[in-house]
């Protein structure tokens, strides 16, 4: 299985501009030996599969707009990281999963915590520090778990989720199953020293990690051009022999068909491998950020080009497998959802005092 070839990603996200206030390169790109390789045709969906894709990426991005517009009126303090735009990543590496798989990603998470299947009333409850979300209203956007769901957390340490996947993997393997560990981290967190310690273990010990690097080309303010050395981030572990390949992150077919190559290999013991899923995110690194390091012309030629629910809804259109009025009543059954989600979590009560002291162990 050619597992180590580089899949194909066309989209603006993977070749952007610098924006006006960077300074150009000043050597060129790290060419890498992958990049010579032949592209990869990308699998149809069925019609199943594409509507499902739909509706699991809408329930995200409506979702996440609803917790921007909640985050305005002052109801989800502290901290905000919006998913929006990378809607593909996560639904498309879900489909690949089976129940005793586990996932854990950063803080841009709460697609993460919609794909796993977790109720979105107790993940905008959470946001809203009620009594009645995943973490008793103590934990927030950076800190909700659902062992059930096999969700085990987004982490607010750069960086400090890709140990605890490794160890997730090496749990895994210790009880004999055939389960995988999804880890995912961004293109900031990937020059994390931890990163490369987990990377050594898991190919020493062949654990069954799938490292899902979200490239969505800014590490905060920064773009990865002018962080990272070298910016195929996908070869990052050729220094520990770990196989990786680049992903059109923007097209969840893509995403699927690398995800199930990826869970392959590991499930059939052949330790850990890299996925470099080459995204975008529209908003700015968090609610707090105006995102005035990029011109606006880059995020609209991202979004009327390749965001990653217009191309599936032209692609039902274009096969007759829905009509737009079809595909207007899903929406709406989504943002009924959402809204019952965050008409829940506004009335829900806050938790007891005593709340404050559950779950602290000395």
């Amino acid at each position: 299985m050619a597992v180590a070839s580089n899949r194909s990603a066309p989209s603006p996200a993977a070749q952007r501009r610098p924006a006006a206030d960077e300074a150009p390169a000043k050597a060129p790109v790290e060419k890498s030996p992958d990049k010579a390789a032949p592209q990869h045709a990308v699998p149809e969906f069925s019609k199943e599969q594409e509507l499902a894709a739909l509706r699991s990426m809408l329930l995200i991005r409506r979702f996440e707009e609803k917790a921007g517009q909640m985050y305005g009126m002052g109801l989800i303090g502290g901290f905000c990281h919006l998913y929006i735009g990378q809607e593909a990543v996560v639904v498309g590496m879900q489909m690949t999963l089976k129940a005793g798989d586990s996932v854990i990603t950063g803080y841009r998470d709460h697609g993460h915590m919609l794909a796993c299947g977790m109720d979105p009333k107790g993940v905008m409850a959470e946001l809203t520090g009620r009594s009645h979300g995943y973490s008793k209203g103590k934990g927030g956007s950076m800190h909700m778990f659902s062992a059930e769901k096999g969700f085990f957390g987004g982490h607010g340490i750069v960086g400090a989720q890709v140990p605890l996947g490794t160890g997730l993997a090496f749990a895994h393997k210790y009880r004999g199953n055939d389960h995988v560990s999804l880890t995912y981290f961004g293109d900031g967190a990937a020059n994390q020293g931890q990163v490369y310690e987990s990377f050594n273990m898991a190919k020493l010990w062949k654990l069954p990690v799938v490292y899902i690097i979200e490239n969505n080309q800014y590490g905060m303010g920064t773009s990865v051009a002018r962080a990272s050395a070298t910016t195929n981030l996908s070869m990052r572990g050729r220094a520990h022999d770990i196989p990786g390949q680049q992903v059109d992150g923007m097209d969840v077919r893509a995403v699927k068909a690398a995800g199930d190559e990826a869970v392959a290999w590991c499930r059939g013991g052949n330790g850990p491998i890299i996925l470099e899923m080459l995204t975008y995110r529209y908003r700015g690194h968090s609610m707090s950020d105006p995102a005035k390091y990029r011109p606006k012309e880059e995020v609209d030629k991202v979004r009327t080009e390749h965001d990653p629910i217009e191309q599936v809804r032209a692609r039902l259109i274009a096969q007759k497998w829905a009509t737009e009025d079809a595909l207007k009543k899903i929406d709406a059954e989504v943002r009924l959802i959402v809204n019952e989600a965050a008409e829940f979590a506004t009335h829900d009560s806050e938790p007891d005092p005593a709340e404050l002291y559950a779950d602290v162990y000395k």
